[in-house]
């Protein structure tokens, strides 16, 4: 049995990692369900596409526009935090709470007083249970890298779910090494 979901489902957990130029996290937002490719990541691509990130705003430089990756970060939250649950900051750094995806946005690189663009980076790993960490971040596969407005939802979930590749599963493949290491006395 193949331990990469097969079909969408609820309560799929997502972290949207915001990163400032230099590679520094700001934050990390968690949410708790609908946090595969053509949901959360269609969600955010919606939210990002067209924005600007720039150093120092001028007196037109209001609609979707970003005053450095912290503005930005804050905006992200705004957008997608709008009531009790769902959604919740946790500190820069934090992983293994359960995340089958990683969304990491990030700057490309300074031009003058402004990002050439924003990029975004996804990441899947495998199935979660009951909270259980799945696939550690440096495990976890790169399902796309590179400039917000050419990721596509759609076309990346379907290569992951048509791919041959299996990704590991850090949780379960722990307990089964550990109890092979205890049962082979």
């Amino acid at each position: 049995m193949s331990r990469k979901r097969g079909a969408k489902k609820m309560g799929t957990r997502s972290l949207t990692v915001i990163v400032e130029a230099d590679g520094n996290e700001i934050s990390v937002l968690y949410r708790q369900y609908d946090g595969y490719l053509t949901g959360h990541g269609a969600e955010l691509k919606h939210f990002l596409n067209g924005f600007s990130v720039v150093n120092g705003l001028g007196i037109d430089d209001r609609r979707n526009t970003a005053n450095g990756m912290g503005c930005l970060a804050a905006q992200i939250v705004a957008n997608f935090k709008t009531g009790p649950g769902g959604f919740y900051l946790y500190p820069p750094g934090t992983r293994d709470c359960g995340e089958e995806y990683i969304y990491t946005v990030y700057p490309q690189r300074p031009v003058g007083d402004s990002y050439s663009g924003i990029y975004l980076k996804v990441q899947a790993g495998c199935v979660t249970f009951f909270g259980f960490p799945g696939t550690k971040q440096e495990n976890m596969s790169v399902l796309y890298d590179g400039p917000v407005e050419d990721f596509d939802p759609e076309t990346v979930e379907r290569s992951w779910r048509s791919s041959e590749q299996e990704p590991v599963n850090d949780f379960l493949d722990s307990q089964i090494l550990s109890s092979e290491i205890i049962g082979a006395d």
